[in-house]
């Protein structure tokens, strides 16, 4: 074999080279790009706080329908939103439960359908829970309702973050 087959021209070296350096400068360009764009999404997430909401004394053995706002934070966007809770004492516990329909997230009423009374009704298929917010069998919803962390403070309850409920 002659060294003139294996040998590499000015030509060839000086494009593997520019190629090699250009790829470099483009890395370090892009890297601080890449990093911005994934720094919220590799950041914690942050555990939200408990928000006051009502009065204990003010809270019934029927389920009430309460307000709320909460800050949020999206990426660098920082807002508040309004959030809803249904609320009923069940003997001394309090239970808060989420509006959110578990079948498409439609917002979930109490009492509102005549054919099914002293149930939570959505209205957009037609599911059901019971009061303790369980899902009725034979109905869309596939999973109970969500129930909100509470606590309460100096005779105000405070709700947290919506979270599934573990069957049993």
């Amino acid at each position: 074999m002659s060294e003139k087959k294996h040998r590499v021209s000015r030509r060839q070296f000086l494009n593997y080279t520019l190629t090699g350096v250009g790829g470099f400068m483009a890395a370090g360009m892009m890297m601080p790009m890449v990093r911005f764009a994934l720094d919220p999404v590799l950041r914690p997430a942050e555990e939200q706080d408990l928000v006051q909401v009502v009065k204990v004394e003010e809270i019934t053995n029927e389920p009430q329908r309460f307000d709320f706002k909460i800050k949020q934070v999206d990426a660098w966007y920082e807002s508040e939103e309004t959030r809803s809770a249904w609320v009923y004492k069940d003997g001394e516990k309090i239970v808060a439960l989420s509006p959110i329909c578990k079948h498409l997230g439609c917002t979930v009423n109490w009492n509102s359908d005549p054919a099914n009374p002293n149930k939570f009704f959505c209205p957009c298929h037609y599911g059901l829970y019971e009061k303790n917010g369980k899902n009725v069998p034979g109905t869309p919803p596939l999973a109970p309702l969500d129930v909100y962390d509470h606590a309460v403070k100096d005779s105000y309850l405070f709700l947290g973050k919506a979270k599934p409920r573990k069957e049993a």
